[in-house]
């Protein structure tokens, strides 16, 4: 489905110019077949958190605030991360996992925590959150240490 959302797009582009966000969401809803369109939700929603991902490079920067956080987390300190979307999550878990087993590193939560169903009711944006948290229990050999941030020391 991606692939024809896509195409469509191309030539749609070739003939005329998609210059406001209701012309992308129209062009993406006559596309999707109304079946497959997610209860509750427009169906481009996936579309522009798709291209406001990759645009802004979200993915990138949560990886290295990630690594810079870690790297200057003091002996003791705790950080928590709340992610949204199973892309920022997937991030998050295999940062924290890789530290941990760095033994430098205690994770606190082996799965992440997740909102209650009074929570959801009451804020339905929490719904896809997910909390993990991480201690740094003891100083880190200097090998592991986020190389950028090094640079940027020097």
């Amino acid at each position: 489905m991606v692939q024809k959302i896509a195409e469509v797009i191309v030539e749609t582009r070739k003939q005329n110019s998609i210059s406001t966000t209701f012309e992308l969401a129209n062009l993406v809803s006559k596309i999707i077949p109304r079946k497959f369109w997610p209860p509750g939700r427009h169906p481009a929603t996936r579309i522009f958190q798709a291209l406001r991902i990759e645009v802004n490079q979200e993915l990138a920067h949560i990886e290295n605030g990630l690594k810079l956080l870690l790297d200057l987390l003091r002996l003791g300190g705790v950080i928590q991360v709340i992610s949204f979307h199973s892309l920022e999550d997937r991030i998050v878990k295999n940062s924290f996992r890789d530290y941990a087993k760095q033994n430098g590193f205690e994770l606190l939560t082996k799965k992440p925590i997740l909102p209650s169903q009074e929570e959801i009711d009451e804020n339905p944006a929490s719904r896809s959150a997910k909390l993990r948290i991480l201690r740094k229990t003891k100083s880190v050999d200097k090998k592991y240490r986020n190389k950028n941030f090094e640079e940027e020391e020097e």
